[in-house]
């Protein structure tokens, strides 16, 4: 049982659903009415697919799977994508408390004209999820977070197939944001600039090398310290 805790101590990066989950609920409650509408043009020119909401709800499983691979698969690779989502997450509730923001984009899903188990599922979306809090779209962030810690895992550099699904995965979650009128375009163009962001400040820098550096910068000031000391 202590192999196993020792093992898994990076676990306790996972605490942070007990931050997130009730800041998010948090603001679900209370942005209702009073928020900023973002709406570009462009929003009204692509139609309503309930299709999307396939890759949409893939994202549960897109999002978890990752985290749990690199969870049993590389502690280092783990710190790094969860450094990426979570801090990432972080800035999204950051922005929707300072911002309250929302959207008008969904349609009345009872006059679409057509009735089929995917209108349904989406139906049931807008009656469990808000459309505020929505700008930059975490469910963009996190997709594009996912598949940069996959394409620069140095586990999964020859797997080509995985590689290409992470990314063909990411593009269509991210159009599913836009066609299920649950975002804005301009969500997603706020999570893509938030990723880019992210990218520099976490898969950029070599961590462990300047880890190392300061260790080593500690263990010499350390031993002049005895030095004048002796």
């Amino acid at each position: 049982m202590t192999k196993l805790i020792k093992k898994y101590s990076h676990a306790w990066v996972l605490l942070y659903c007990l931050i997130y989950m009730p800041w998010f609920m948090w603001l679900e409650r209370t942005v209702t009415t009073d928020f900023s509408v973002v709406h570009l043009s462009l929003d009204d020119k692509i139609p309503f697919m309930e299709i999307f909401v396939i890759p949409y709800f893939l994202w549960f499983a897109y999002i978890f799977v990752t985290v749990a691979y690199f969870f049993f698969k590389d502690r280092g690779e783990f710190y790094r994508c969860s450094a990426y989502l979570f801090i990432g997450m972080t800035i999204c509730l950051l922005i929707y408390t300072i911002w309250p923001n929302g959207h008008d984009l969904r349609p009345n899903i009872a006059a679409l004209g057509r009735d089929n188990v995917f209108t349904r599922i989406v139906a049931w979306l807008y009656g469990t999820d808000t459309c505020t809090n929505v700008c930059p779209s975490i469910h963009a962030f996190n997709s594009i977070g996912a598949c940069i810690a996959v394409y620069r895992s140095r586990h999964l550099k020859e797997k080509r197939l995985i590689r290409a699904g992470a990314l063909v995965l990411t593009i269509l979650i991210c159009l599913s944001t836009v066609f299920l009128k649950q975002h804005s375009c301009f969500d997603v163009i706020c999570a893509g600039l938030l990723a880019l962001v992210m990218y520099f400040a976490v898969y950029v820098p070599d961590y462990t090398r300047l880890r190392a550096r300061h260790r080593a910068r500690a263990a010499a000031r350390a031993r002049l310290r005895q030095d004048r000391t002796a």
